[in-house]
This record gives structure tokens, C-alpha cells and sequence, in this order.
């Protein structure tokens, strides 16, 4: 019986720091925005493997992707040549 306690206690005592380890990990990674989690995976390999396991990171790339590619909208006929602002005076051309 003192083996099997024995053998418990080492067991224990090598876990500890492993589940440790493995709680931390999933807490930093809970506290981020699904954004700031994939904001680097890109496509290849691991942008299939987002698309499969994670599509939720998935959707949230795709959609970042569409709202940096977008471009400045034209002016309308009856604003004026310039803009203001942060206390400037821009002329657009």
C-alpha cells in the first residue's frame, strides 16, 4: 500500500506543474479578443486549419481582410475641395 501512495504523491507532484502550465496558457488565451488571438495566422496550412477548427477566427480574418482592402469613398459634388481636422486645414486635390 506505501507503493501505491508513494507513486501517487510523485504523480501528483509531476502534474502539478503541467496543469499549471496548461491553465495559464488557456487563461491568456481567453483574455484575448478573437482578433488579437489570429491576428497573424495568414493562409497556407494553418489558414486551413483556422477555416476548419476555428471558424469563428476565420470569419473574423476574412472580414478584417475586407475592411483594410476597402477604398476612401469619392467626394460628393457639393463639398468643398478641403477637410478639417485635429486643427488643420487639408486641400485636397
Amino acid at each position: 500500500m506505501e507503493d501505491v501512495i508513494g507513486w501517487a504523491i510523485i504523480a501528483v507532484w509531476l502534474a502539478t506543474p503541467v496543469i499549471a502550465v496548461a491553465l495559464a496558457f488557456r487563461w491568456i488565451l481567453s483574455t484575448k479578443s478573437v482578433e488579437e488571438k489570429y491576428e497573424n495566422s495568414g493562409g497556407g496550412f494553418a489558414g486551413g486549419l483556422d477555416a476548419v477548427f476555428s471558424p469563428t477566427a476565420h470569419e473574423a480574418g476574412m472580414e478584417r481582410d475586407r475592411q483594410t482592402q476597402r477604398t476612401a469613398p469619392a467626394p460628393a459634388p457639393g463639398d468643398p475641395p478641403w477637410t478639417i481636422g485635429d486643427g488643420r486645414i487639408r486641400i485636397d486635390l
